[in-house]
């Protein structure tokens, strides 16, 4: 069946605390939800996350709405959502960039066609290779005894035991005492990693990896700016704890570049970065030709975005530093039905039609909003 309508809604969704990154703190977290309907009146649904309006990147919740519906929408109305490929190809060729809004069509329309087919949406990327994958947890709070308490109580529970310290606000020094206080408290039980969020220079980064890593710290992600491609090869090839790229790794040509200089050995993928599903596995198989490992990214999207990276992070054969898909987790309500499920420090991989979660369509008229 043909598409014939797509829907773009703009969501507020509250957090349960705030969540402070370097460029933002976040409170309600912006999410841009699609709904294809074909001509059957069948319904395909997707989701991308923004963080702070323009803040993290260029792609605005606002922008992505626009450029679907002026730019986008009539390239597939009419169309064959099964030919997903063919069609996202054909769009590339008349939009530039838009990497979040190519990634919010092409997921609605692999929705659709998934469930058209009566089949999890991960069949349609060369099947399910994981039905569960480590995921992180971000300790937030910014005072060290109250993440010490959270961290061990998460452990109890079983839920967490990757932890990741947002350290790019403040004064580095101290950023970096409170996180090798932390990894102290709670040893070989968990594993923990830093996120700079582009914040820091050169030097500062030279000073405060060389303590993380003597302090046992498994990972620092983009610690500088993401133009500076060789500063993080420097920074690479200097030490020991690997140096992921993240915000410097959006289009498979970016990813090639940090392959090829080894401006980072390691890459978060998200698929709303690289454009799409298909966009976000070609960025995989770059890493593993180079021997980059991989992290399963957020951008803290919701049951819905979360199912959706879920599914194709289970289709990629090595997840060397697991995932951070805690989104669901962070909110105090959800768009779906049924929620994600997490056990024994894992996120299940959703498993039902489309991407295994049902719309409450309801919630998603409740918490939009107007441009």
């Amino acid at each position: 069946m043909k598409i014939r309508s797509v829907d773009i809604y703009i969501l507020d969704l509250p957090t349960i605390r705030p969540h402070q990154l370097a460029m933002h703190t976040i409170v309600e977290q912006t999410l841009v939800v699609a709904c294809l309907t074909d001509e059957a009146g069948n319904e395909g649904w997707s989701e991308v996350a923004t963080i702070g309006g323009a803040s993290y990147g260029e792609s605005t919740p606002e922008a992505i709405k626009v450029n679907i519906d002026r730019y986008i929408s009539p390239l597939i109305i009419g169309k064959e959502p099964v030919h997903f490929d063919k069609i996202m190809y054909g769009i590339s060729k008349h939009v530039r960039g838009n990497y979040f809004a190519k990634s919010l069509i092409e997921a609605a329309m692999v929705d659709l066609t998934a469930r058209s087919k009566e089949v999890p949406a991960f069949e349609l990327f060369g099947g399910q290779i994981h039905k569960s994958l480590p995921v992180a947890w971000t300790l937030a709070s910014g005072d060290t005894d109250r993440d010490i308490e959270e961290a061990k109580e998460l452990l109890h529970q079983k839920r967490h035991n990757i932890f990741k310290l947002k350290i790019g606000k403040g004064d580095p020094i101290k950023n970096v005492e409170h996180v090798l206080e932390i990894k102290k408290a709670v040893g070989d039980e968990a594993r923990l990693t830093v996120d700079v969020n582009q914040a820091w220079d050169e030097d500062t980064a030279n000073a405060c990896i060389a303590r993380l890593e003597d302090g046992g710290i498994s990972m620092i992600e983009q610690p500088l700016p993401t133009w500076n491609n060789e500063g993080m090869a420097r920074l690479t090839s200097r030490f020991k704890v690997p140096i992921m790229a993240d915000e410097s790794a959006n289009s498979i040509q970016d990813c090639f570049q940090i392959a090829k200089h080894r401006a980072g050995n390691s890459i978060a993928l998200k698929v709303c970065k690289a454009g799409g599903m298909t966009q976000t596995k070609k960025v995989a198989a770059i890493a593993e030709a180079a021997g980059i490992g991989l992290y399963g990214g957020t951008m803290i999207e919701s049951s819905l975005g979360t199912a959706i990276c879920a599914q194709l992070y289970s289709t990629i054969p090595e997840m060397k530093f697991g995932t951070e898909l805690f989104g669901p987790l962070l909110f105090k309500d959800t768009i779906t039905v049924n929620d994600i499920q997490y056990e024994n420090f894992e996120i299940i991989i959703p498993d039902g039609v489309g991407f295994g979660v049902e719309i409450d369509k309801e919630k998603v008229q409740h918490y939009s909003r107007e441009i």
